[in-house]
């Protein structure tokens, strides 16, 4: 389901004007789009290129190429996971299996690379290496890294970002 984005043009055209001719402009202008959204939405890229001239086409390979941009909605809070050699062999894909579960991510979603909750308060993430091997299995809420974990420890650890919310 497409998500409908009533977009602030007048937001936008100040990070445009803020980063016009600038080196690093469509970085800039797209992280900035980011951290005041949590993601770049489509309308967002389409209005940024008729207001700049830049490509649509060179504005999204930008926002796909690097990890750190998202063109989806994200959560309030990103649960990184590692799928390293050392977490995954340390119980890793119970862990992912359990967070899927609590946050009841519906199946077909669960092979993504990064899925997002119905109600947009948590995002997983799947990486390669969190550089945390001798606490593995280990996932990442935010900036907070919880190590040598089980399925049972997630509830008490998600339940910390619920409450921090209400």
């Amino acid at each position: 389901m497409e998500e409908i984005i009533k977009l602030d043009e007048k937001k936008l055209d100040r990070i445009i004007a803020h980063y016009a001719n600038t080196h690093g402009e469509v970085m800039s202008t797209l992280e900035a789009i980011q951290e005041e959204e949590g993601y770049i939405p489509k309308e967002a890229l389409k209005y940024v290129g008729e207001k700049t001239g830049i490509p649509l086409s060179q504005l999204y390979s930008v926002g796909t190429f690097y990890a750190g941009f998202s063109l989806k909605p994200r959560g309030k809070h990103i649960i990184t996971l590692c799928e390293g050699t050392s977490c995954h062999v340390r119980g890793g894909p119970r862990l992912l299996s359990g967070l899927f579960e609590l946050l009841q991510i519906p199946q077909e979603e669960r092979s993504e690379k990064s899925v997002t909750t119905e109600d947009r308060l948590f995002t997983i993430e799947k990486t390669r290496c969190l550089g945390c091997c001798s606490l593995a299995p280990v996932i990442k809420v935010d900036e907070d890294i919880y190590g040598y974990l089980t399925p049972k420890r997630l509830p008490e650890i998600l339940k910390k970002y619920e409450w921090n919310d209400k």
